[in-house]
């Protein structure tokens, strides 16, 4: 394979995937609202010569390059989060800019360049001839991934029949390759009281007063230890062999973390004790950990023991309807996922990444310094589309995306055109790597 020549050809097209990442900058598409996006990916993809091009019920566009046996994922969710306070932005987000290094604008680096750099790693692919029988490339603009990462994914293996034997995610991972992140899950806590007026609470029975005990519970949860003395263990006790089996890999990927996000209550007036009292719980799971186990870990909890019958503890679902009209349900559980550090995907990314870059990462110069401090091969802090295509799946999926962590759900959002070429370059690399 020749390389050199792999490099030159992406960076040829530097200037091809900056107008068709600025142009989707300009296009909103928060999540269910992707249709411009799509059709924007959809016209690239035919314009560059994609062998098919099919947009699904639920709106993913899917675009096939080569007609091989093994069938190779490039995954790019194309949706983004708002732009918060204006105020807090010092450009127009969805004008965006560029300079001769940069592109800024609302999803540049989460993570449209994703699909960008993995669109033109396939055209690479078929100027270059590297395509064969081996393999063939199918890249995804995925949709609703930030109002619920995989779902997706869910819809494109169970109702497109599409499987791919592993994916690449290309979101943002600052110059590095990750093999896997912590899952998640939302989690539900109802409480039930007794109203009456409050100038005499005694009459009633205060669902906020018992929320407060099992919030001091979940507070624990987080705080304590997992001392054989601790009566609530705290969730760090999945870094301990004594209590984990995956204990290895969850040290790997980080400890779990529990989060009280939203408070709901209901009451009569202000004057009057409250009758119920909701708590939404932002879950994240390292290795070992399932929603079961999650469940109940909360119901364990002496506080929500303590008040029985009137605790409820439960998982959110999800049902909005695609920009389509498709309602496609599912729980709000986001697996946690990691691939081995010698899987044949990850050795074959590691390889191809080390033949066009050597052994550190790279990138901008004012990133280098951040990105050589870190291992080349690491992990995602926040969750992405693997939690359906291997977490749920069980499809290898691995990561290696332009962009930054830091810059997802930002103001003043921004990428580097060195990311989008280099990241063009390794997608058109790996196949062969893997197909050898």
């Amino acid at each position: 394979m020749d390389f050199e020549a792999i490099k030159k050809a992406a960076q040829g097209y530097e200037g091809a995937m900056t107008k068709f990442l600025r142009d989707l900058v300009r296009i909103p598409g928060e999540s269910c609202d992707e249709k411009g996006h799509i059709d924007r990916i959809a016209e690239e993809m035919r314009a560059v010569g994609f062998d098919e091009v099919v947009i699904d019920k639920q709106g993913n566009v899917l675009g096939y390059m080569g007609t091989g046996k093994t069938l190779i994922g490039y995954d790019a969710h194309i949706d983004t989060v708002g732009i918060g306070n204006r105020d807090n932005w010092e450009f127009d987000p969805y004008e965006g800019y560029e300079t001769e290094t940069e592109i800024g604008g609302r999803g540049v680096s989460d993570q449209m360049g994703g699909i960008v750099s993995a669109v033109y790693g396939a055209k690479i692919m078929k100027d270059l001839g590297l395509l064969n029988d081996k393999y063939k490339v199918l890249v995804t603009g995925t949709v609703q991934e930030e109002d619920c990462d995989g779902l997706c994914w869910e819809y494109i293996i169970k109702e497109d029949g599409v499987r791919p034997e592993f994916v690449v995610s290309t979101e943002p991972t600052d110059g590095g390759i990750y093999r896997g992140q912590r899952g998640r899950m939302e989690i539900r806590i109802d409480v039930k009281g007794v109203s009456c007026h409050g100038s005499a609470p005694e009459r009633g029975d205060n669902a906020i007063y018992k929320m407060a005990d099992i919030l001091q519970n979940i507070r624990d949860l987080n705080e304590n230890d997992a001392e054989e003395g601790t009566e609530i263990k705290g969730l760090v006790k999945m870094l301990d062999p004594k209590y984990n089996d995956q204990w290895e890999e969850a040290r790997f990927l980080g400890r779990g973390t529990v989060t009280t996000s939203e408070i709901f209550f209901t009451s009569p007036s202000r004057c009057a004790v409250a009758d119920s009292c909701a708590v939404s719980l932002d879950r994240r799971m390292t290795a070992g950990e399932t929603w079961e186990s999650c469940l109940d870990e909360i119901r364990a909890l002496p506080a929500v023991k303590k008040y029985g019958d009137d605790v409820k503890v439960s998982m959110y679902q999800y049902d909005r309807p695609s920009y389509t009209g498709l309602v496609y349900p599912i729980e709000c559980y986001f697996p946690t996922w990691v691939i081995p550090k010698d899987h044949k995907v990850t050795v074959a990314l590691e390889e191809a990444y080390k033949a066009l870059y050597g052994e550190e990462r790279i990138g901008d110069s004012t990133t280098i310094e951040m990105r050589k401090a870190r291992p080349l091969t690491d992990k995602w802090t926040f969750s992405t589309n693997g939690v359906s295509i291997m977490g749920r799946n069980g499809i290898p999926c691995i990561g290696f995306g332009p962009g930054a962590e830091a810059q997802a759900h930002a103001p003043n959002e921004k990428t580097w055109k060195e990311d989008l070429v280099h990241c063009a370059a390794v997608y058109a690399t790996l196949p062969g790597m893997y197909c050898k």
